[in-house]
């Protein structure tokens, strides 16, 4: 073999081998699943637009309840995603359910995930007004609760600087537009990038 070859061979850095995507789960309710909206128009699909190097999995599926999260966990495991954005309790809040009940459920799922080493990005929503103010405050104080309880990351409320915007909330004062979706996609990133990192 010729020096100069063998220099080269002995010299020429190795490729660094290829890394896989980090794989985050959207894990919730048809807030996520981008009820009457083109798949393309969900929020999970336009977080992937701001997070081109990551693998965004939608898993929202519409009227399920923290109880259904639950019975679905093995199916998110099986993804064996490194972050689930979790994003339960609404369809829990209109129907009346138990505050305590709502809590366990969501309880249970974080320490399912984070058992299995996967970081947690929880997502707060309120009620409306006219739930009343008891079961207003008992429900929507769950979210921060929990959060702090298993040391998570928080994005206190989904609707949060959008709500009240217009053209963002379709007619039936629950589920995002397309714009809507696109500003929560934009709203979730700074409580997800820090996850990112680790």
């Amino acid at each position: 073999m010729r020096p100069s070859l063998l220099f080269l061979l002995v010299f020429l850095p190795l490729a660094a081998p290829a890394q896989s995507p980090t794989t985050i789960v959207c894990f919730g309710d048809s807030i996520t699943a981008g009820y009457n909206l083109e798949s393309a128009q969900s929020w999970p699909s336009q977080l992937q637009l701001f997070l081109p190097s990551a693998k965004i999995i939608n898993r929202g599926t519409a009227g399920d309840t923290t109880k259904d999260a639950l019975a679905r966990l093995p199916q998110i495991l099986a993804l064996h995603p490194s972050i689930v954005v979790v994003e339960f309790g609404g369809n829990d809040g209109l129907r009346g359910i138990s505050t305590a009940l709502t809590r366990s459920n969501l309880d249970k799922v974080i320490t399912t995930l984070q058992a299995a080493h996967i970081r947690v990005l929880l997502v707060g929503i309120t009620l409306p007004p006219n739930y009343g103010p008891d079961y207003v405050r008992d429900f929507s104080a769950i979210f921060p609760a929990l959060a702090r309880q298993h040391h998570t990351a928080l994005m206190p409320m989904i609707y949060d600087g959008i709500y009240t915007l217009p053209g963002t909330i379709q007619p039936d004062g629950i589920h995002p537009t397309a714009k809507g979706s696109q500003l929560i996609a934009q709203h979730i990133l700074p409580f997800l990038k820090p996850l990112l990192s680790h």
